[in-house]
């Protein structure tokens, strides 16, 4: 006996039917709402909790299933996070750097030195704006247009100390120190110099000549020192001072200073033929000429004199070097010529 299945297959030709499955049955239904769980943790019930097909009256989080109409559990209720002020990115913003709030008083510390760096920046700048700064070194012309009336200006005692101290200054590094006997009277410079050196030195000019003379500690060598206030400016400064390196004047002997000999002193021989050692020093920085001469107390001749920049090299065997007559020219023109400095800084400083 054949079925239904076969007789169709048989008659027709079609493929044997395929095996046959279990009739799939529905689960019954129940006709009430499975009851809501009231006992899990962290979970209130809601009586306004949509089921299957509804749309949810609460809002969705991004990425659910909203729009299939699936149900979405409720989520267990977060206590709301506390508001934080936005951002802004600068330093004195409510979050500040890493979104951490700057304490007040550092805040206002911090706004208060702005504040005052920008006072400071506006003062320098409005100073430059009104004028020089009154703590400022004074200019070279300043310097020139002091000098050339710090002459009558200065007190001896700082232009001559009456005692000269030499560290190291003597022969073989010997110390010196040396006394001041005599000081000239203000002069032109007609009498300071030998024509010849006066020619040399005519283009920078003559304000004023101020000289002294000192001995040493044993009053076998006298020295004289001057200061030659010039007319000149900064330029014929450097070119005079330029021509007497290069033309080495400072080393001819027919271009020697000349002695201040004053009467009654251990100077009162001390003359042309007496004259040992000098030095010559043309400054820059100011409208002046530094020099000494030197020689021997007892008034004796020399006939080799030397320069002391000669005198003072090592090996050196004349008589001014091995009497210590080119250091005395050396040490005394350096001292008078620091001690100038001072004084017509202290000068400027007290007149401008």
């Amino acid at each position: 006996m054949s079925t239904d299945a076969e007789q169709a297959h048989s008659s027709h030709g079609t493929p044997p039917p395929r095996p046959a499955q279990p009739p799939r049955t529905a689960p019954e239904r129940s006709s009430a709402p499975p009851p809501r769980p009231t006992s899990a943790p962290g979970f209130t019930p809601d009586p306004e909790t949509p089921v299957l097909g509804v749309r949810a009256k609460a809002p969705f989080s991004r990425g659910t299933a909203e729009a299939s109409g699936t149900r979405v559990p409720p989520q267990p209720s977060t206590p709301p996070r506390p508001s934080v002020p936005p951002r802004t990115g600068g330093l004195f913003a409510a979050g500040g750097p890493g979104g951490r709030r700057r304490p007040p008083s550092r805040t206002a510390a911090a706004a208060a030195s702005l504040v005052l760096g920008l006072g400071l920046l506006g003062g320098a700048a409005a100073g430059s704006w009104l004028g020089d700064d009154p703590g400022a070194p004074p200019s070279t012309a300043d310097t020139y247009a002091h000098a050339r009336s710090a002459w009558h200006g200065i007190p001896v005692d700082d232009l001559f100390p009456r005692t000269l101290r030499g560290k190291g200054e003597g022969p073989g590094g010997a110390d010196r120190v040396w006394t001041r006997i005599a000081v000239a009277p203000d002069s032109s410079c007609g009498g300071g110099f030998d024509p010849l050196l006066a020619k040399a030195l005519a283009p920078v000019g003559c304000k004023r000549l101020v000289r002294a003379t000192y001995t040493d500690a044993t009053s076998t060598s006298v020295t004289t020192v001057g200061v030659l206030i010039t007319t000149s400016g900064p330029t014929g400064m450097r070119a005079l001072r330029q021509r007497f390196a290069t033309e080495k004047l400072d080393e001819r002997t027919d271009l020697m200073p000349r002695t201040y000999a004053a009467k009654g002193t251990a100077a009162a021989g001390f003359g042309d033929d007496q004259r040992a050692s000098w030095r010559i020093r043309i400054l820059t920085d100011a409208p002046a000429v530094v020099y000494t001469v030197t020689g021997f107390a007892d008034g004796r001749e020399v006939t080799d004199p030397q320069s002391a920049g000669e005198a003072t090299q090592r090996g050196a065997t004349s008589a001014p070097a091995q009497s210590g007559l080119g250091n005395d020219a050396r040490g005394i023109a350096d001292a008078i010529e620091a001690g100038f400095r001072r004084a017509l800084a202290t000068f400027t400083e007290t007149t401008s």
